[in-house]
């Protein structure tokens, strides 16, 4: 009881995290974000792509009729013969439907009329809508077919019954079509890990140097650029880590790795150094390591959370879509599907590198604002404590 009464009366002193006004605050707080980014419990208008050899009116009337769908949205159709692989690069859709030739001629002949369906399975769950959407508008239109088929030719059930499948679905899963975990959920889970750990070695070496009496040399006589080169041991460490993971994925696990290894690694580094600095901008006023630690929060787990490796992206609104492009550890997930499952070369990701270079930089001169702006305001007084001495 005297442990108890110790504790209370510690808990009541303000001295430490006021957790009473905390534990309500996070409850409402993630409560209130999450009922927001997850008020869509379907993806609204999956874009597809359409590539259209018949070009025909027919085939014009089978379009609109899949965009009329709540659950999909024509965003390109293509007139000509294209790997449906490259479409799917950046996630840009998420399934590719292939009409091919002679598509109209096969519908008023009543001939067998297969529809080519190719779905992005870097995500489980994210093409599930779509699949129901297309399967009941071929139904459909199947019988639609058979009723002018009947009612213009006074055709037989068994005539009939063929009309009704006048048109059928052949679909292909690709990037991933045993559905296996280590190519989603567990390369999902190894960086997610790995980048907590990386951000609480790092956020706290800003309030260390403090501690150690070398945060002023640092700001008088160093550089933003030396204090971010902290970071290269670390990163050397976080980089080489998940090379073993990758490693460990694919010789021992489902991993298929696609494309190019070694376009992979600067994306690793990228991810690294936007952590790196990201973390020690948040941690740079905390009194101590231990305080800045808690402070990780705030940069990895919404990563995760937003990336589509659990979750697919187009569940949630396009504010949430955009907005979640802060956090680094989104990005890496980018290059993962590209790279790792779709085997996007060089060219296919160049806009997402560039973007994601474009990301450090935007942090690394913010960091490097906020140095110069500390380093002014401890020259000032400096000179203030001179002025006064004389």
């Amino acid at each position: 009881m005297n442990s108890l009464k110790d504790e209370l009366r510690y808990f009541f002193s303000g001295e430490g995290m006021p957790y009473g006004k905390v534990s309500l605050m996070v409850i409402v707080v993630v409560t209130s974000i999450f009922m927001a980014c997850f008020s869509n419990n379907y993806i609204e208008k999956g874009k597809i792509a359409v590539i259209d050899i018949d070009n025909s009116k027919y085939s014009h009337e089978f379009i609109d009729e899949m965009n009329a769908s709540s659950y999909i949205h024509v965003d390109k159709v293509l007139n000509m013969p294209v790997n449906p692989q490259t479409l799917f690069y950046q996630t840009r859709h998420l399934a590719v439907v292939y009409l091919p030739k002679g598509f109209e001629k096969n519908r008023y002949s009543m001939s067998a009329n297969n529809i080519g369906v190719f779905y992005d399975n870097t995500n489980l769950s994210q093409s599930s809508n779509i699949k129901e959407a297309l399967n009941a508008i071929v139904a459909t239109e199947n019988a639609k077919i058979g009723s002018e088929q009947i009612q213009a030719l006074g055709m037989s059930s068994d005539q009939a019954s063929g009309v009704l499948s006048n048109i059928s679905l052949n679909k292909r899963e690709l990037f991933n079509p045993v559905g296996s975990y280590d190519d989603t959920v567990v390369i999902g889970f190894m960086f997610f890990f790995s980048s907590v750990f990386f951000t609480l070695a790092v956020i706290g070496i800003i309030p260390r140097l403090r501690l150690e009496k070398k945060w002023e040399m640092e700001l008088l006589m160093g550089s933003p650029f030396a204090t971010m080169l902290r970071l290269v041991p670390y990163m050397l460490c976080f980089v080489g880590a998940n090379v073993v993971g990758l490693v460990m994925l694919r010789l021992i696990g489902d991993l298929k790795f696609e494309g190019s290894f070694m376009l992979f690694v600067p994306s690793m580094f990228i991810l690294a150094a936007s952590l790196g600095i990201l973390a020690m901008f948040l941690g740079w006023n905390a009194p101590n390591p231990g305080m800045a630690s808690g402070r990780m929060i705030f940069i990895v787990p919404a990563g995760f959370i937003f990336s589509g490796m659990t979750i697919p992206v187009d569940f949630y609104p396009h504010w949430v879509q955009v907005g979640s492009h802060f956090f680094p550890l989104l990005w890496v997930y980018k290059f993962t599907k590209d790279i790792i499952m779709r085997g996007a070369s060089f060219w296919d990701c160049a806009s997402e590198y560039g973007g994601f270079l474009i990301y450090l930089g935007i942090f690394a001169a913010i960091f490097s604002l906020r140095f110069f702006r500390q380093r002014q305001k401890m020259l000032l007084v400096l000179d203030a404590a001179d002025s006064k001495n004389i």
